[in-house]
Order: C-alpha cells, then structure tokens, then sequence
C-alpha cells in the first residue's frame, strides 16, 4: 500500500475512534457512532482538504492543515506518525522513532483497541 493510503487508513481509523461527545460536537452529531468526515473537517479548520487527506489525494499539504489535523482527531502519541505518513516514502523513516510502540496504520497503538473496545461497550 502506498504512503497515501496509509494516511488515509490512519485518518479513518483515528476518527472511528472519536464519539461526538469528544469530538465538541451537538449531540446527535456522529449517525454511525463517530464523526463523519464532513463534521471532522471543521474541526481541523478544513472543507475539501480533509476528505482528499482520507482519500489518499494530498499532493501538497499546508502547515496549517497538518497542525490542525491532530487537534480535530485529537491525537497526543500519534502526532508524529501522522506527520511521518505526510512525508514522500523516500524521505520517512524506515520505522519512525516517534511512532507510538506497536502502532499500526490501521488500528494504531496497541490502547487503541482497549479505547475502541471501552466506547462501544457502553
């Protein structure tokens, strides 16, 4: 899989993460439990950049959508590695040092199944 569609699996399986609640959304918001990607690119300051960011179409981000990014999907651990995916593969390290440990690009770290797990159980 390519670097784009790595960023896109991350962004997407970040986002399946969010509630509303812990998103700053209305209640109701979120039909399939999380947030769609339509209620997230507000939340990062963005319209159509955010969507192509899921997609795997981002031939030239700005810095101001990659620092907003992480905020809407309220990444800590994982800012780094979202930033390491936006790199061309030549440039991005083998196995980045800042990648939170286990990470995967679609589950993530290994707490996120725990975190996945705890907000469906309720």
């Amino acid at each position: 899989m390519g670097h784009n569609g790595e960023l896109g699996d991350f962004l997407r399986s970040r986002r399946a993460l969010l509630t509303p609640n812990t998103a700053g959304l209305p209640p109701g918001a979120g039909r399939a439990g999380c947030p769609s990607r339509e209620e997230v690119a507000p939340l990062a300051g963005v319209t159509t950049d955010y969507t192509r960011l899921e997609q795997g179409r981002h031939p030239h981000l700005s810095e101001a959508v990659l620092a907003s990014v992480p905020h809407a999907l309220r990444l800590d651990d994982e800012r780094g590695y979202l930033f390491a995916l936006t790199r061309p593969a030549s440039h991005r390290p083998v196995a980045p040092a800042h990648a939170p440990s286990g990470a995967d690009p679609v589950r993530g770290p290994p707490e996120a199944g725990v975190h996945r797990a705890s907000r469906h159980s309720r």
